[in-house]
């Protein structure tokens, strides 16, 4: 319960890691995003759409340069010239997007391939021809000799011959290196920001020293360098040059989700084997190893779904590395697929979600973890670790944040200690606070007056909290406590259920002293909807602020007859067709509902300071239906009336229209 009201500080900190920040506010974008095979107009419209507004600091596109003409994705790996002529669009369309995407403060990183060159012959995506190791910037002389790399134990053959048959550059040579800062240099002077450089292990960190020595500016650079132990060339030996990617940060996370208990990630880093936080680039999965290729390992994909989401929210919340989300497409098995034949964009229609492009970044889970990564940066390390020594595991930030994730089978019912102000929050993994900091589309979280945290997290669900997302309209005598209602009655499909309620009248002016004929918000409850996921019935709980006996308040819905509860059952029968719960769909199953079908349950945080001693009154109505019940006679209420009367900060069940009541603590 809350008896006074804090505000979330707005501390500047520094960002611990990855070279890549200097003192910032906490609310600095710290998550990048690759937008596998996307357009360059689809980035320019998502930069400018949701990557802005949503806190994501930089995107990783695929290579911009000409390539082969083949439909398969790992036809961008191919390079034919430096021409910025490929699928992703035209020289214009690239130029276009960065400029669109720098306005609005996002960056734009390169996949760079500078190790090769396209197999083969053939002409490519801009008319250029090639074949024996002439293309239009090189010759024979600038490649090594033809062999393949067959014993990654074998340092010379891995950085002097060909990778899977493609004509390797020979990058200790000084025209190579010069043309190859000459396209960087191209990219830079754009206003391209950073570098993936692709195959790096493929080359000596001395001969990629060299060549981003020549590139102007200070651009990042990260390198690919899979190291998962027992070959010849490590990670370690390309720190000097810049970021690397951390390749057993996604094996692990993978062992541990799909195989392990999270109870062992109470350490995960350095302690593991990993490279210095401050020199890794750490992904769940990349475009390569979430079709096998690339280190492999026990990956988990947008295949995997929810348990995806809570891998993503560990890593984007636990402070190690620089992190990339992954947002790919459904390659339906086909691990040579190109992308889908459809934009992102599609002249208005987002197509993602479906059969084509995936859009993980967009996924609630992970765009939450990317905000609560935002807004904790500056404490980035973990405080009150707590598991049940199997797959419930929770964090925090300090006071900056916290993070629960319930992998078990069963629900995560307990006590947690954390640092957080006292207060309500918005859980950003569900939903987002409004500008005015006063409403939260999902669910909101209790921080109690000594810091802990009463949860109760569905199997597979999560909570995350941040210092930015604390509601802030609370009068300083409030005491907010989770409260359900539960109203049974027989519906049928249209029909919806709402309640009106609070303190009665009379009641009211003879024993409180209030005068709710004068003031008709004196007899009402403030409360604020946990679940707003249910498409129908969220466009009436919006504004919807008090429990009352009014109808619907000046800004909710008119359509609104009070406040609105949600259908649930405590079982979805198969023949129903796909399961829906309260967690996912806002409503249907949840471990809330132990009674069965047909229960009508409203979720929200109330103020029991406004209450009779913790109780109030309701009546329920249906809409389209039966309208309003009739009177009941409940016994062991503190005073009498005609409506069922319930009690704040408990589960209570009632029947339509009978006097029986049920009343448990959570």
């Amino acid at each position: 319960m809350i008896k006074r009201k804090l505000l979330a500080s707005s501390a500047v900190a520094t960002l611990l890691g990855c070279g890549i920040a200097s003192p910032i506010a906490h609310s600095q974008p710290s998550t990048f995003v690759h937008l596998f095979e996307w357009d360059w107009q689809d980035i320019a419209t998502e930069c400018e759409t949701y990557l802005s507004q949503n806190g994501f600091a930089a995107v990783q596109v695929s290579p911009p340069n000409e390539h082969i003409t083949v439909p398969q994705w790992w036809a961008r790996y191919q390079p034919v010239s430096y021409d910025l002529e490929s699928r992703g669009g035209t020289r214009a369309d690239f130029t276009n997007m960065v400029q669109r995407c720098n306005a609005v403060g996002v960056d734009i990183y390169v996949d760079a391939v500078i190790n090769h060159m396209a197999a083969g012959s053939g002409t490519g995506t801009n008319g250029n021809t090639f074949g024996n190791k002439n293309y239009p910037i090189y010759s024979p002389q600038d490649f090594h000799d033809t062999c393949s790399v067959d014993d990654y134990g074998d340092r010379w053959q891995v950085q002097n011959c060909e990778l899977v048959g493609l004509a390797d550059l020979k990058t200790e040579s000084s025209y190579v290196q010069s043309t190859l800062a000459n396209y960087l240099n191209d990219l830079v002077n754009i206003g391209v920001a950073g570098f993936r450089l692709d195959a790096s292990k493929h080359m000596p960190a001395v001969d990629i020293s060299s060549i981003i020595n020549q590139v102007n500016g200070s651009p990042l650079v990260f390198q690919e360098v899979i190291d998962q132990g027992g070959e010849a060339i490590g990670a370690d030996e390309y720190f000097s040059n810049g970021l690397v990617t951390e390749f057993k940060y996604s094996v692990e996370i993978g062992n541990v989700f799909r195989n392990g208990s999270l109870a062992w990630l109470s350490n995960f880093g350095e302690a593991w084997g990993f490279m210095p936080s401050y020199k890794a680039v750490v992904f769940v999965d990349n475009h390569d190893n979430q079709r096998g290729h690339g280190g492999g390992g026990n990956v988990i994909t947008f295949e995997d779904g929810r348990l995806y989401d809570l891998a993503n929210v560990f890593m984007l919340a636990w402070p190690y590395g620089y992190p990339k989300v992954m947002s790919s497409y459904d390659f339906h098995g086909d691990t040579d697929a190109g992308a889908p034949s459809v934009s992102v964009h599609n002249n208005g229609t987002l197509e993602c979600f479906g059969d084509n492009w995936k859009c993980e970044h967009r996924w609630s889970y992970i765009s939450g973890g990317v905000d609560f990564r935002d807004h904790t940066s500056d404490n980035f390390a973990v405080t009150d670790w707590w598991s049940n020594g199997g797959n419930q595991i929770a964090f925090g930030r300090a006071n900056s944040g916290f993070v629960a994730i319930n992998k078990e089978s069963y629900v995560m019912n307990t006590t947690l200690t954390t640092s957080m102000a006292p207060g309500q929050y918005c859980n950003v993994l569900t939903g987002n606070i409004n500008a005015a900091k006063t409403q939260c589309s999902g669910d909101v979280v209790s921080i109690e007056a000594n810091g802990s945290v009463a949860v109760n997290i569905a199997s597979w669900e999560a909570i995350a909290i941040h210092q930015g997302a604390m509601l802030t309209t609370y009068e300083t005598d409030a005491d907010w406590q989770r409260t359900i209602i539960f109203v049974q009655a027989s519906t049928e499909s249209g029909q919806d259920m709402f309640i009106r309620g609070g303190i009665d009248h009379a009641y009211a002016a003879s024993n409180l002293g209030r005068s709710c004929t004068t003031s008709n918000y004196a007899c009402a409850i403030p409360i604020i909807h946990n679940n707003m996921r249910n498409t129908t019935t969220a466009p009436w709980k919006a504004n919807d602020n008090y429990l009352d006996w009014y109808g619907a308040e000046a800004s909710q819905s008119s359509e609104a007859q009070g406040s609105a509860l949600d259908w649930t059952t405590n079982n979805w029968p198969a023949t129903w067709g796909d399961l829906k719960t309260v967690a996912n769909d806002g409503f249907g199953e949840t471990p809330l509902n132990v009674w069965g079908d047909h229960y009508w349950m409203l979720d929200v945080q109330m103020d029991c300071s406004k209450t009779v001693n913790g109780w109030f009154e309701l009546k329920a109505y249906i809409k389209n239906g039966q309208g309003w019940e009739s009177d009941v006679t409940q016994s062991g209420t503190p005073y009498a009336s005609s409506n069922h009367m319930a009690q704040c900060g408990k589960r209570n069940m009632f029947v339509f229209g009978q006097s029986s009541a049920d009343i448990t603590t959570f």
